[in-house]
């Protein structure tokens, strides 16, 4: 006892002399005590004691931050962030937590200030630039988006995350050639990433490239969102070939998994001529497919897709209208020669 009450006054003098708040160490400890025991109000209780009383103890603030964040209290959350900045301005993933919150609660003004402010403090941060990049392209910035993308490849030049993203964004600008060049990178970056390959199989279909189509959409069945889509695809890939057997029995493929595909099956012009063979699936079967893609993948497959449409019309009508010119042609040769 006569030893420690010795070596403990001057254990404290040494830890306050090396700059450490012994108080705050104690209220710390508590608090790491009462969140092992899942007591977060008591752990909440010891924090707010040393705010009260430490109001610049940034540990203090960031980990009740921390607990309101993991209650949902988001607007508690961001308050005692922001004093934790106060205390510490080169924290800068707790900068990037206030954005994320901020963006949460629909504030994307002063989420896009605050990862703009941040990037330029820290321009190689990838999760900023991915939640930036999110915000714009919701915004339909895409320009503005595609430049953040660059900058950022100059500090993450093997992101997959990067690569897919700009794919995505040349994808909504129409530069399909830029956009197939960052999903083939994306693609070689992982190959267990599947939404890169589809993306490709619908950008070859635009091109009317259809063996290059065929390989990418038969990798993309290993995904099981991408599977039923895929072998949708591939359906009409054969019917482009006038290989109807096969159409038949992909398109039955891809009703038997997501039998939604049916009513879209009906709608397209191309499958017309085996339109009797499709298996009427059991509406009481039907269930709500999980949805995984984001929306702004949904949104860049969903444009390729009217895209492929698109051109597809546009073809069909060429031949239509190099048809017609070929019989006015073929009356005017034969009135010359009459």
């Amino acid at each position: 006892m006569y030893l420690l009450s010795i070596i403990l006054p001057i254990a404290i003098i040494i830890i306050e002399y090396k700059g450490f708040n012994f108080s705050e160490l104690i209220y710390i400890f508590l608090t790491k005590i009462a969140l092992l025991f899942n007591n977060s109000k008591q752990a909440k209780n010891f924090l707010i004691h040393l705010v009260s009383k430490y109001p610049e103890s940034y540990i203090g603030h960031k980990m009740l931050a921390q607990i309101y964040e993991k209650e949902g209290g988001m607007r508690k959350a961001i308050d005692e962030y922001v004093q934790a900045i106060d205390s510490n301005k080169q924290d800068y993933d707790t900068y990037y937590r206030i954005s994320y919150l901020l963006n949460e609660l629909d504030k994307k003004e002063e989420a896009t200030q605050m990862l703009e402010t941040l990037l330029r403090k820290k321009p190689e941060m990838l999760a900023a630039t991915e939640l930036l990049g999110d915000i714009y392209c919701e915004q339909e910035r895409y320009k503005e988006a595609s430049n953040l993308y660059n900058d950022a490849l100059k500090y993450n030049p093997t992101s997959y995350e990067l690569y897919y993203n700009m794919g995505m964004v040349y994808t909504m600008l129409n530069d399909f050639q830029n956009a197939k060049i960052c999903y083939e990178k994306a693609a070689a970056i992982n190959t267990l990433l599947y939404n890169s390959q589809y993306s490709l199989g619908q950008i070859s279909l635009i091109y009317n490239d259809l063996d290059e189509a065929e390989k990418y959409f038969m990798k993309s069945i290993e995904a099981e969102e991408l599977e039923p889509k895929a072998y949708y695809n591939l359906a009409k890939i054969y019917m482009f070939r006038g290989d109807k057997d096969n159409a038949i029995k992909f398109l039955n493929v891809a009703i038997e998994i997501d039998p939604n595909i049916y009513k879209k099956a009906e709608e397209e012009p191309i499958f017309i001529p085996i339109k009797a063979y499709m298996h009427f699936p059991n509406l009481e079967e039907i269930e709500e497919r999980k949805v995984t893609l984001t929306p702004k993948e949904q949104k860049a497959q969903k444009h390729l897709e009217e895209t492929t449409k698109l051109v597809g019309k546009l073809s069909r009508n060429q031949q239509k209208a190099g048809k017609s010119k070929d019989k006015e042609v073929q009356k005017e040769q034969k009135e010359r020669e009459e």
